[in-house]
């Protein structure tokens, strides 16, 4: 098996939710879209994220083991060129309506990150991580230049 990740899928409890949020809100570009299905976005070169439907994704996959209050036990990252961008992210998701808008922190690792929920509460992390592993995540020019 080679060793990448070509879809990460979250299951949702609303896909037409999902689409407001993440390409009205956040003005990310979808690959698919069946509001009663499925919304796909292409988040790398050769990764697609994908949001299922709920009843879709149990009826293929099987009932989630956790569900509950609490953080759902995974985080996806953001990683961008500087401090000031993750304060300009945060800022746009929480203007695009995310819950649990953190402000951005120094970490002790060197970095600096703040988090935030999407409607299904998912938690991204927003991130500028200036050592060689955020290096090896980020393109070397950036897209909006």
């Amino acid at each position: 098996m080679e060793q990448r990740v070509s879809f990460i899928t979250l299951a949702v409890r609303d896909v037409a939710a999902s689409h407001t949020f993440y390409a009205e809100g956040l003005g990310w570009t979808p690959e698919f879209y069946d509001p009663d299905d499925v919304l796909m976005f292409r988040a790398g070169p050769l990764t697609v994220l994908s949001l299922w439907s709920r009843a879709h994704f149990e009826a293929e996959v099987g009932s989630p083991s956790q569900s509950g209050p609490g953080v759902v036990p995974l985080t996806l990252s953001h990683n961008v060129h500087t401090r000031e961008e993750v304060d300009a992210v945060l800022a746009d998701a929480g203007a695009a309506g995310a819950a649990d808008v953190s402000d951005g922190q120094e970490r002790e690792w060197g970095g600096y990150t703040g988090y935030f929920a999407d409607p299904d509460g998912f938690r991204w992390e927003v991130a500028w991580n200036p050592g060689p592993i955020g290096e090896l995540v980020l393109p070397s020019v950036r897209e909006s230049d």
